[in-house]
């Protein structure tokens, strides 16, 4: 008998604790190896998805936008604009003083509390209860087709069909930045974003163009090899000037595009598009960020990516929806979830702590993290606690498939 089978005659309970030792430290050596993300990286971020749609008071299933004011969830539909508030949903459109019932863009002040809303006919500010509407017409906009809208102090900024707006709410002045007066090489600005460096704005078949804070000078990003059907060199800068959404995090710079995602550290750009990495999909839509972390929302599901480890949360091809981990490595985990969002197509996103917001295709969908629903939080919002949405469904992964990827989703030399 060898020494082993000695010991587990003998000792039936050393050999047991043994064994689970051992496996215990293959399993921390191959995760901190890379062969296995950690842990905490393979768990569910959300333990249950729930959608509201016009059976509870949407005006329209399809939302465009959404934005979180505390305990109050507005979203932006084609058919107006809805508050989520202490099990209610209330609704705003034309005859309430939207100049257009389809609202593409959300954006709050920060000194007033006020909502400014885009639509595909105007812009729009709800104060007080009140809505005033800035069009062509009666204001220095600039176009009233408004693709995107950010707040930074009391400027108001618009991305719309025909340049950059800037309204300064203190003297009630319109600026207007175009092709005529800044570096864009096209008109559409698809989005806009402030950080405490600048003004981020994303422009379709313009790449990004940024007005600095400090000097007021605009400088852009563009794609180096200039081609608009490929990516002919890899991390060589922008993956594609038709850019659709821009956010900012620290020093990063995340830039979606409708050919994948890029990531700008100020010295090193990397590329990521939906064969070689774990994105969804390389249509994108809509980014949200904080810190090192990117939530992307693309026509094909949702990501998020924190440099090393992708989560992608999309309907199954079966039945059900599929929530797909991509490690570092590019090692691919996917388990099979009962709910989850309510459509692939995303159009935005809003993080509120552990939960998100989506606003997709087929209404807005709300994911509960896993920690807040474990400890049977009472932070949640008024909408979820007055069971606007229903009662939660059974939502226990199973394993579908494990496999690898052949090159990191890390991406370039970082």
């Amino acid at each position: 008998m060898t020494r082993e089978g000695i010991v587990r005659a003998l000792h039936p309970d050393l050999w047991s604790r043994c064994v689970v030792s051992l496996a215990a430290g293959v399993a921390l050596l191959l995760s901190a190896t890379g062969v296995l993300g950690a842990q905490s990286d393979l768990e569910p971020l959300f333990a249950k998805w729930e959608t509201i749609g016009t059976d509870k008071g949407l005006p329209s299933a399809k939302v465009f936008s959404v934005l979180v004011d505390g305990d109050r969830v507005w979203a932006g539909t084609e058919g107006g604009l809805a508050l989520l508030e202490d099990g209610v949903v209330r609704t705003f459109g034309k005859s309430e003083g939207l100049p257009f019932p389809v609202v593409t863009a959300l954006a709050q002040s920060a000194l007033t509390g006020d909502l400014w809303i885009g639509t595909m006919g105007g812009l729009a500010r709800l104060s007080a209860g009140r809505i005033d509407a800035f069009t062509q017409l009666n204001s220095g906009l600039v176009n009233d087709v408004i693709y995107g809208v950010a707040v930074d102090g009391a400027d108001v900024w618009i991305a719309t069909a025909a340049g950059l707006n800037r309204y300064d709410t203190r003297d009630d002045t319109w600026e207007i930045f175009d092709v005529s007066n800044t570096l864009m090489h096209e008109p559409w600005c698809y989005a806009v974003t402030a950080a405490p460096s600048g003004i981020y704005v994303a422009i379709w078949g313009g790449g990004v163009v940024i007005r600095e804070r400090a000097s007021g000078r605009f400088r852009e990003h563009r794609d180096p090899d200039g081609e608009m059907e490929i990516d002919l060199f890899r991390d060589d800068g922008l993956v594609h000037d038709v850019t659709s959404s821009v956010a900012v995090s620290g020093s990063i710079m995340w830039v979606g595009t409708y050919f994948g995602l890029s990531r700008y550290d100020g010295r090193r750009w990397n590329s990521y598009s939906e064969q070689d990495s774990g994105l969804a999909g390389d249509f994108i839509n809509f980014l949200a960020s904080h810190d090192d972390v990117v939530w992307i929302a693309t026509d094909q599901g949702l990501s998020r990516f924190d440099s090393e480890t992708w989560h992608t949360w999309k309907r199954s091809v079966t039945s059900g929806f599929e929530h797909r981990i991509t490690s570092g490595s590019g090692v691919v985990r996917s388990t099979r979830r009962e709910t989850g969002p309510a459509s692939d197509t995303i159009f935005g996103i809003a993080i509120d702590g552990d939960d998100i917001w989506l606003a997709t295709a087929a209404g807005l969908s709300h994911g509960i993290g896993r920690h807040r629903d474990r400890a049977n939080s009472s932070t949640t919002s008024g909408a979820v606690q007055k069971n606007l949405v229903g009662e939660w469904q059974s939502n226990q992964p199973r394993l579908e498939e494990t496999g690898t990827m052949t090159r990191s989703p890390a991406g370039g030399d970082r």
